[in-house]
């Protein structure tokens, strides 16, 4: 069966070997220091406290700290601090952990929280984790809305605003700018000079791809396979570089939406080296790796073989898969996301192989999150066709099988595939622009479909002008319905410049550098500088586009209504009270009189229509004249 989802094929392929020399072929070996650990008996002593601090006047009073250190056996932990409650310590199988379940009352006292560690109620040793005060407003913090265009980046892959920080003494995979899945050295401060640009661009939310540490030997760069959950990558920089980024953003009108893995960790994660119990993991006793196929889940017929396998197999050798039916480890990943959210001030997050997990937990995690920031967003990766699959996992969908998720937003693929196809074909190679159309006619599977998150292309699909045969007219054509369509428009970084990848996937190339993001480009994409002309005309146009829709709540808000698509043509219109816009794409390579008639209920009472980028204005009380293969937004007067 062909995959048609993100393969992480590159990890696969060469970091096979690695990982099955250092961690897969000795899977036991955690497993049997957990009986060495408990057999151990020497000075105690402490390496970790995850999360190392939190916050007073959370929604739930509930903290559970994870305890790691050597020879924890007969300690026990005593709190004194005002209204800091010690409820409940818990030794999981490895001897080296120990979870700790606190109550910090609305009122406790901020400041370093101490911890004692007693043995035959004699103080051993102390240590400490930091309660803080909260911002204020930050339960009621807004997450991303369909108001909102959201610009992707890579930041291995954007600026290098560092060069210090390319390569870490201690750490794998050093910058190798000249291999395509090496690291390339973008950074946070890189990122954060050039935040104007983006501003400037009309996107008011940043993604970037995930930025907490990936030790892995190879391939490191994109973010997904972690070896810390708690501490930004130091070759991005630090984490309270991470919030200085946030805190530009926002200056600058933007939010930041942070990029999460709950499925997998990389296969150099710490814990790696010593499993808090066996059950952390989904295990097997040889390699098992999920037969990616989501429908599993959904499917009223599907085996338990054949949905286990889906869940509990690993995405690729080098990414083991996390087993969230541990409650330990359920409530570490929700913390975490809270703990990212509340830290670095962020607006929402975006999590990757979103199906993958186990889907109880899934609800669960999105519930405590959602109930700790009501307004905020959250968006997730389902990479299916099928919007039936899709709609699933949306908040307030009403699922035949009773499942009930608080999953605000999902990535809608649906509309990329429909987009890519209705402009150059499918397997076909036919355009068809009712496909378009089409695509629409499914939001009656979503609970909320103008809170889906749609999107041109990402860093695992090809580079939208490449897939388009690098027409600039069509890219055009794709931007104008990206940023009309109902939905949350995203964007990845290049889009604007044409950048370009092979049409097969190749990770390596799509997530190209941008040109200017180093010292010594020729090409300065930031500046202008060497841009080609058609370049720096689709530049302007996005610029334009999307400073436009900033202020339209017509699109923001407005009602969602189309026409079936005749000659090529596709006519639809987003309506507010106060305003009308009509979206015409004309697929044909030669120009169309659309004869307005068969649109009387929308634009009775109007007359002209106001191109919202030229600015030129037609009668269209009769006829409305489009040109070959472009799309156009009017303002209807």
């Amino acid at each position: 069966m062909q995959r048609r989802f993100p393969t992480r094929n590159t990890l696969a392929i060469i970091g096979a070997a690695f990982f099955l020399a250092t961690s897969f072929t000795s899977l036991s070996a955690p497993l049997r220091q957990l009986e060495q650990n408990n057999q151990a008996s020497a000075t105690a002593k402490i390496d970790r406290i995850e999360p190392s601090s939190w916050w007073v006047g959370m929604q739930s009073p509930a903290l559970q700290l994870m305890v790691y250190g050597k020879h924890l056996d007969g300690l026990e932990a005593r709190i004194q601090h005002p209204g800091v409650s010690l409820v409940k310590s818990s030794r999981p199988e490895n001897a080296h952990y120990l979870f700790l379940d606190l109550l910090i009352s609305p009122d406790a006292a901020v400041g370093n929280v101490e911890i004692e560690w007693l043995r035959d109620n004699k103080v051993q040793f102390k240590s400490n984790f930091t309660l803080n005060a909260r911002r204020p407003g930050s339960p009621q913090r807004l997450g991303f809305t369909p108001a909102d265009a959201i610009y992707l980046v890579v930041p291995d892959r954007f600026a290098n605003g560092d060069t210090r920080n390319d390569t870490i003494a201690g750490m794998r995979d050093p910058a190798q700018r000249n291999v395509p899945g090496g690291r390339h050295g973008g950074d946070l401060q890189g990122l954060t000079q050039h935040l104007d640009y983006i501003a400037g661009l009309g996107f008011t939310m940043l993604w970037p791809t995930p930025l907490v540490e990936n030790n892995q030997a190879i391939n490191s760069y994109h973010g997904y396979a972690a070896t810390d959950f708690y501490r930004v990558d130091q070759r991005f920089g630090s984490n309270e570089d991470y919030r200085q980024l946030v805190t530009q953003a926002k200056k600058l009108g933007m939010g930041v939406i942070h990029d999460v893995v709950l499925n997998h960790i990389g296969s150099q994660h710490w814990w790696m080296q010593d499993l808090p119990s066996h059950d952390w993991l989904n295990q097997h006793p040889t390699y098992v790796e999920t037969n990616h196929v989501r429908a599993t889940v959904q499917d009223p017929h599907a085996s338990i073989e054949d949905r286990n396998k889906f869940a509990d197999g690993w995405f690729v050798q080098t990414m083991p898969d996390l087993n969230q039916k541990n409650p330990y480890l359920a409530n570490y990943l929700i913390q975490n996301a809270i703990w990212w959210i509340e830290y670095a001030d962020l607006s929402g997050l975006r999590v990757d192989t979103y199906s993958y997990s186990n889907k109880e937990f899934l609800a669960q995690w999105s519930k405590r999150i959602t109930d700790e920031y009501p307004l905020i967003n959250l968006v997730g990766e389902e990479w299916s066709m099928n919007p039936a699959i899709v709609a699933y996992w949306q908040k307030d969908k009403v699922n035949q099988d009773g499942y009930r998720s608080y999953m605000p937003s999902m990535m809608d693929f649906s509309v990329y595939e429909n987009l890519h196809t209705s402009l150059v074909g499918g397997k076909d190679g036919k355009a068809d622009i009712g496909k378009l159309y089409l695509a629409a006619t499914d939001d009656f599977q979503y609970a909320h479909p103008e809170n889906l998150t749609i999107f041109e292309g990402n860093h695992d699909t090809p580079r939208l002008f490449s897939a388009l045969n690098r027409d600039p007219a069509l890219l055009k054509m794709a931007m104008i319905y990206l940023a009309t369509m109902r939905g949350i428009p995203q964007m990845f970084y290049g889009t604007e410049i044409l950048m370009t990848s092979p049409k097969k996937r190749d990770d390596g190339k799509v997530r190209g550098d941008f040109p200017g993001g180093w010292s010594g480009d020729r090409v300065n994409a930031f500046s202008g500088e060497n841009l080609s002309k058609q370049s720096k005309s689709t530049q302007d146009f996005v610029r334009n586009l999307f400073n436009w829709r900033k202020a339209e709540k017509a699109i923001h808000a407005g009602k969602f209504l189309h026409f079936l698509p005749q000659d090529d043509c596709y006519v639809y219109f987003r309506t507010s009270d106060k305003k009308t816009i009509m979206v015409v794409m004309n697929r044909k390579e030669k120009s169309q009189s659309l004869n307005t008639s068969r649109f009387t209920e929308v634009l009775k009472g109007f007359s002209k229509a106001r191109d919202v980028l030229s600015g030129s204005t037609q009668d269209i009380r009769q006829q409305i004249q489009i040109e070959g293969k472009t799309a156009h937004i009017f303002e209807l007067q």
